[in-house]
């Protein structure tokens, strides 16, 4: 899932992005409310974690711009304002959700979760796929009870095939899934982590649609 993350405070965009990251999403990150709608109509996320108090102008016009844009993406609003007005407009300027400063990134992480089922993008909290088991939550993978381990990037790769099992996915929304906008990203990158998952899984679980893309292959 690529996330945007529209936040002035470095030191705190610094931590969000690198427990996103680590959590398997693609983050790309915007420091002003007019960086940050350029970003979005460029990138298309999945979800925008949007602060309010940015340096050019309010989130909140940020967020009403977005929406006059069709920018459908789920918007978590951020911020350090927690009276009931600034929810209430947030929320009303078409917010999904509000999580107010300071905060416990587990629960940061609970409501992108939350967002990604409400939106479809994650149907629930754990993926079965014949024997392999995929828990969206804990990262954890397991083939008839034994576990896999895999890298992040293997992980966000196998829950993006997961999320739509029969469906062909190119190698472009595969890149899209694992890095960031503007990220340098290597051509044979996606088919490194594709042999790493078959090694790992077993060879037949991702099938190469040739001139296309991949898909999973017939589960055992």
């Amino acid at each position: 899932m690529r996330i945007l993350l529209i936040e002035d405070d470095q030191s705190l965009a610094d931590g969000i992005a690198t427990a996103l990251r680590h959590t398997g999403y693609a983050v790309d990150r915007a420091e002003t409310g007019a960086a940050g709608i350029s970003l979005a109509q460029a990138a298309r996320p999945d979800v925008i974690i949007l602060d309010l108090g940015l340096p050019d102008m309010d989130g909140v016009d940020v967020l009403k711009q977005l929406r006059r844009k069709s920018i459908s993406s789920s918007v978590l609003i951020l911020t350090a304002r927690d009276d009931l007005p600034s929810k209430i407009g947030g929320l009303d300027a078409g917010a999904d959700d509000y999580l107010t400063k300071p905060f416990a990134v587990d629960e940061l992480l609970a409501r992108l979760r939350a967002l990604e089922r409400r939106a479809g993008l994650g149907l629930s909290a754990e993926i079965q796929v014949g024997d392999v088991s995929i828990n969206l939550a804990s990262h954890e993978v397991t083939r008839a009870g034994e576990s896999i381990k895999l890298s992040r990037r293997e992980f966000t790769l196998l829950r993006a095939l997961a999320e739509r099992p029969g469906h062909i996915l190119s190698r472009e929304q595969l890149e899209d899934k694992l890095y960031s906008w503007g990220e340098e990203v290597a051509s044979n990158t996606v088919d490194v982590h594709i042999h790493n998952l078959r090694k790992k899984i077993y060879p037949e679980f991702i099938q190469t649609i040739r001139g296309v893309g991949y898909k999973l292959g017939p589960a055992k």
